[in-house]
């Protein structure tokens, strides 16, 4: 949804407005704009836990753009991250594609600290289970 997608692009933008006084200069600015943006639509997708489907976007994130795959297993791989359920796939693709730490996930997603490493290992053994099919 386009408009969705554009009011949580200017939410993410006055999010980073308010919180500009806390940028550390750690990271790279947009680095970390773009974990305000990331964090924005989570909270939104936690706000419809169980509306969410996978759409393009989800995919491309978690595929990450420069996974070193031919084009078959990439959309292997898509297709099998589209099919976890949708907390599991949020925990996934802030583990292992955006290298979140599972306390920053659990404070994130509003679980405990073991659920998202159990949710974690769920996701990855679904996404085994399916690529060994495929």
């Amino acid at each position: 949804d386009r408009a969705r997608a554009e009011e949580l692009t200017q939410e993410a933008f006055i999010q980073a407005w308010r919180k500009l006084s806390s940028f550390r200069f750690d990271a790279a600015f947009s680095t970390w704009l773009y974990r305000l943006g990331v964090n924005t639509a989570l909270m939104d997708l936690r706000g419809k836990r169980d509306e969410v489907n996978a759409d393009d976007a989800t995919l491309e994130l978690a595929a990450g753009g420069e996974v070193p795959f031919c084009a078959g297993e990439r959309g292997d791989l898509e297709r099998a991250v589209s099919k976890l359920p949708p907390r599991a796939r949020a925990v996934l693709v802030l583990h292992d594609v955006e290298g979140w730490k599972h306390e920053e996930i659990a404070a994130e997603l509003g679980m405990a600290v073991g659920s998202s490493k159990a949710q974690l290992h769920r996701a990855r053994g679904l996404l085994r289970t399916t690529l060994e099919a495929a």
